[in-house]
């Protein structure tokens, strides 16, 4: 697995500790409860075995305005049951507009072939009290949803803050997903308002969605508004719309927040879908608020006034999460474009040219500048730059090394793991701990995670189920259109009642640093041994000339397995006998004899979904026979021509 002592490649600094979100935490727990700990281990233990007085002190401490008192912490019901904060009342939005500081923008927005914009707090209230004038005008009421099919850009996150600010739920795709992905997704959810852009613009190249945004306007039959933005060119789409310019031209009059319960949903955000009708995965507004709090002031140590990039997109939790930056005043870079164009320097330029201080990214962007011979340290300025996130799948610990070797030394480096599910992240950074090679520093503040036997009993230093045994308030309160959450706990409670069965394979170190060991729903059961793929991806991605692979194993009758292993090698490089051997020796050697494939197969491209994930169950689904528009969701694929291959391949596979 992985080496039993690492090494340390990167500690904080005793000022930096001292000076972090963390240790103001620590600070005022010893002097308003009493409470002193030696260290982050003490303090976390005590934030999952005394659930209510920790959340109890979050709440304090980040002073949460409550329109109304609330009669508890938590019930004592089981998960997905547990009830937070009964009586409650607040705004996510209102705790956003309360950090406004004139002294930095709120945003910071960077498209291809677009200059730089740059909106202030005073302007992004005034075009929030406009479009929430707007809705509420419209007739738009608190528990309506509103939807967008948009790019990352400032827009979109008006829009959300309007609806927030409403009590009205808020739901994104961003413009590269298919007509029917959309449709899936939003027409569970009977939208009034759609807000939609024409097309955008990736890789130096503009896509028109005109002929999309009619069809997902035409399947959407519960749509009363659309407004429109001008994304490509000046003309509307469809008549019967409202121009972005007319929404948010209104003078400003205050911004109003409406106070809904702890419990009300703030937001719909999808499943990844890559097979099946996605689901529709609802969070609270107090839920929410907390988790984001907690987690982007302890956990990334973001600071009043510092820029917090992450490359994403409106269908990806990530843009959710970068809004959640505004809650400490922070100000937020939006990036619109492909990570590649013109080439693999342009978010580095953008880190330099904006000052970036926190730069959020995924572990195969990091691996692909690995593997382009960037030195983003030697060919930018980025003095600013103090932490980098990466999450998406796990980060290998050459990623590690690349970082501190090619970005810079004196480098905060959050690798973390989260999801959808929750909005946030479960593992990632602490500001008081050493980095080690290829593991994520600890366990979140809140977060009772463990790595679970298949008898459910808790391990160290052994790959187990990722688990977490007590509730968190970020959890989704339930999934649309489940009323007696029967999907919701087929999803997470199964395997184990009452304990939230992630999908991950993971390990916790004797040092409670944590492993992931990729989707334990994608685990290679090689006669009765289990593979993480994650450790197949971390041992050939050691090869130079090896861009990207995927591996999967099928169970064929009479006990027999086929398991080959698919690579995208670097441009001109051929795959010949010497480079499968090579990878069968690197596997050998980091791993065991077990974890080399049956054959070696060159491909050109791999199935991603848009927002991310390598797609090897599909690939395994295809691989068994299954027709290609059942074993995947096309429309919400990144790449769905890639699929080809398998489907010609699937011929060859032995039965």
């Amino acid at each position: 697995m992985t080496p039993k002592h690492p090494e340390i490649l990167w500690s904080p600094s005793d000022s930096l500790k001292a000076d972090s979100n963390l240790a103001a935490y620590m600070s005022w727990l010893h002097d308003e409860r009493g409470l002193t700990f030696s260290n982050y281990d003490a303090l976390w233990e005590w934030s999952v075995s005394d659930t209510h007085a920790f959340w109890q002190s979050i709440y304090e401490y980040f002073k949460v305005i409550s329109h109304h008192p609330y009669t508890a912490v938590h019930s004592d019901d089981l998960m997905p049951d547990t009830r937070w904060f009964d009586g409650a009342t607040l705004n996510y939005a209102e705790h956003i507009f309360r950090n406004q500081n004139e002294q930095h923008p709120a945003i910071i927005f960077k498209a291809e072939g677009r200059n730089t914009v740059e909106i202030s707090w005073r302007e992004l209230r005034d075009q929030v009290a406009a479009m929430a004038r707007f809705l509420k005008a419209r007739g738009v009421e608190k528990g309506d949803r509103v939807v967008a099919f948009l790019p990352n850009c400032p827009e979109a996150t008006v829009g959300f803050l309007a609806a927030c600010s409403l009590g009205v739920i808020w739901s994104s795709c961003s413009p590269d997903f298919g007509p029917s992905s959309v449709v899936d997704r939003f027409q569970q959810i009977t939208p009034k308002v759609l807000i939609t852009v024409d097309g955008y613009r990736y890789g130096g190249k503009e896509f028109d969605k005109s002929a999309v945004v009619r069809e997902i306007v035409d399947r959407l039959p519960t749509l009363e508004t659309i407004v429109e933005i001008p994304y490509l060119q000046n003309e509307k789409i469809l008549t019967k719309s409202v121009s972005w310019a007319e929404v948010v031209r209104t003078p400003f009059e205050g911004l109003d927040f409406t106070p809904v319960d702890f419990s009300d949903p703030i937001w719909v955000l999808y499943s990844s879908g890559t097979t099946g009708q996605p689901k529709a995965i609802t969070h609270s507004h107090g839920g929410t608020l907390l988790e984001h709090l907690k987690y982007v002031s302890f956990h990334n140590d973001v600071k009043p006034g510092e820029r917090y990039f992450w490359f994403t997109t409106t269908g990806w939790m990530m843009w959710n999460f970068v809004q959640a930056t505004l809650l400490v005043g922070a100000t937020i870079v939006l990036y619109d474009g492909s990570p590649g164009y013109p080439d693999l320097g342009v978010l580095w330029q953008m880190a330099q040219d904006h000052q970036i201080q926190h730069f959020g990214t995924s572990a195969p962007y990091i691996v692909a500048c690995m593997k382009a011979g960037l030195a983003p340290g030697r060919d930018f300025d980025l003095k600013t730059l103090r932490s980098i996130s990466s999450t998406g799948s796990p980060l290998p610990p050459e990623g590690f090394d690349w970082v501190y070797e090619a970005v810079k030394k004196d480098l905060w480096l959050c690798s973390m793991s989260g999801g959808t599910d929750v909005c946030s992240a479960f593992v990632g950074g602490c500001p008081l701990e050493p980095v080690y090679e290829g593991e994520i520093q600890r366990r979140a503040l809140g977060c009772a995670m463990y790595a679970f036997d298949d008898e459910g009993k808790p391990l160290v230093g052994e790959v187990g189920e990722m688990v977490v045994t007590s509730p968190m308030p970020s959890m989704p309160i339930y999934f649309w259109n489940d009323p007696d959450k029967v999907r919701y706990r087929e999803s997470y409670f199964e395997m184990f009642p009452g304990i939230w069965r992630h999908g991950d394979w993971l390990s916790i170190t004797e040092r409670n640093t944590l492993v992931i060991h990729g989707r334990s729903d994608a685990t290679l059961n090689r006669h009765g041994v289990r593979i993480g793929t994650a450790e197949i991806y971390q041992s050939v991605s050691k090869i130079e000339t090896i861009v990207d692979s995927l591996v999967v194993n099928l169970e064929l009758d009479g006990g027999k397995h086929f398991m080959p292993l698919f690579v995208v090698l670097k441009e001109g490089q051929a795959l010949d006998d010497q480079l499968i051997k090579q990878i069968g020796h690197q596997l050998k050697t980091d791993f065991s004899p077990r974890h080399i494939p049956d054959t070696v197969v060159l491909v050109r491209d791999l199935p991603y979904t848009i927002s991310g994930k390598k797609m090897e169950a599909p690939v395994k689904k295809i691989l068994m026979g299954k027709p290609v528009e059942k074993a995947a969701n096309l429309g919400a694929m990144r790449n769905p021509e890639s699929l080809d291959f398998f489907v010609t391949y699937a011929k060859q596979v032995p039965v």
